[in-house]
């Protein structure tokens, strides 16, 4: 028992010392260190800037930020929607040269390229067996002409009836008209072209064995070129024959060619609702233009001038609508705007801007009412990027997407 009692006296004088230990580290913690200031007066002989801060900092926090911003000048201008669509070169005409009769080419005398007249030979058939019926022919015309000669002699001595000598005369006729018939196919085994133009496709070799209907030419009217593109059912409308086209060529880099609309399709395709239209090409601008060659036809369609325009990525969207803003006296205004058309890039502004406004084309996206601004040509180093690209032509004339306006 007394042992226990002495161990509880021993735990309480323990705990006496850690406790007065614990209050004096506390009270040297507070204490100030020796010549410093009172805890109240921290800092009172510190350096202070003109600012009232310390360091010479400006009171309240940043200044305001300067944000860099491209600018244009709004002005008027002439716009018209440009569609474009593809499609080859071909000739006005084009006349297949086919043979009439069965036999082996003797000769072929042109090849493609070749200029040829109306008229002119083009390959010679071999054809004995017609050459042999023609003779024939010509010995059987003969005695037909010998026979009626001699019936006329006899109906006017009164020996033969005159029925008789009608037959005579009947054969005569007989005769002379399958002479001619044979004379008619001899001469389709010379091979002629039949107008004037330039030979495209050479399909035969001497030697080769012709049969009937068997196309060994193709001869083409070069002096018009036309090229046959297909046009959205929606845009037939706005086009007239007679009208100017812009076509271009890959395989004439740099060139362009001003056709015209020749003619337009009465009907359009059922499944994809496109409106063949053919251009025509011709003159010397179309010289050097070969059947085959791939050609970009560009249509200008509902042309309209004197339109106020600024380029697509000045106009930002809120939810109040579409915005702009103007630099004026080095801050930005902001401006609500109505839109129009779109035209390459550019956007009619029918509302809200006027001929001469300063208007941020580049770094609006953070701009705020009456931020300071600094005007930065595009390739000043820190200039700011365009937020979104360029809207390309489409032929349907879709209102390219816009960015937003915090």
């Amino acid at each position: 028992m007394r042992r226990s009692f002495a161990v509880l006296v021993h735990c309480g004088s323990l705990a006496l010392v850690a406790l007065s230990l614990l209050s004096a580290t506390a009270c040297s913690k507070d204490a100030p260190a020796p010549g410093s200031a009172p805890a109240g007066q921290a800092g009172s002989g510190a350096q202070r800037g003109p600012g009232g801060g310390p360091g010479g900092g400006p009171r309240g926090g940043r200044g305001a930020r300067v944000e860099p911003v491209q600018v244009e000048v709004v002005a008027r201008a002439d716009v018209a929607r440009d569609v474009a669509t593809t499609g080859l070169v071909e000739p006005l005409r084009t006349i297949g040269v086919v043979s009439q009769l069965a036999g082996v080419l003797e000769s072929v005398v042109v090849e493609e390229g070749d200029r040829v007249r109306a008229g002119q030979v083009l390959a010679r058939l071999a054809v004995p067996e017609i050459d042999a019926q023609l003779a024939s022919a010509e010995v059987a015309l003969k005695v037909a002409e010998s026979a009626a000669e001699r019936s006329a002699s006899l109906r006017a001595a009164g020996v033969i009836t005159v029925t008789e000598d009608e037959a005579a005369q009947a054969a005569l006729a007989s005769a002379r008209s399958t002479r001619d018939q044979l004379r008619v196919r001899r001469g389709f085994a010379t091979v002629v072209s039949p107008s004037d133009g330039v030979v495209l496709e050479r399909r035969v070799e001497p030697g080769d064995v012709a049969s009937p209907q068997l196309r060994l030419f193709s001869v083409a009217d070069l002096s018009t070129l036309v090229v046959r593109v297909p046009v959205s059912e929606l845009l037939v409308a706005s086009l007239r024959e007679g009208g100017k086209v812009s076509v271009r060529l890959d395989a004439l880099p740099g060139r362009e060619i001003t056709g015209a609309i020749r003619r337009i399709f009465p009907s359009a395709d059922s499944t994809t609702r496109l409106v063949p239209v053919e251009v025509a090409l011709s003159g010397a601008a179309a010289r050097d233009v070969k059947p085959g060659y791939l050609a970009r036809a560009v249509f200008t369609l509902a042309p309209r001038s004197d339109l106020l325009m600024v380029p697509i990525t000045a106009v930002l969207e809120n939810p109040r609508g579409a915005v702009v803003y103007v630099v004026q006296g080095g801050k930005a205004v902001r401006r609500g705007v109505q839109r129009g058309s779109t035209y390459e890039g550019r956007v009619e502004i029918t509302e809200g801007l006027k001929v001469g406004d300063s208007v941020v084309v580049a770094g609006a996206t953070f701009l705020r009412e009456g931020g300071e601004v600094r005007v930065v040509s595009p390739t000043a180093p820190g200039a700011p990027a365009e937020t979104r690209p360029r809207d390309s032509l489409t032929a349907v004339g879709q209102r390219p997407a816009v960015g937003n306006v915090p």
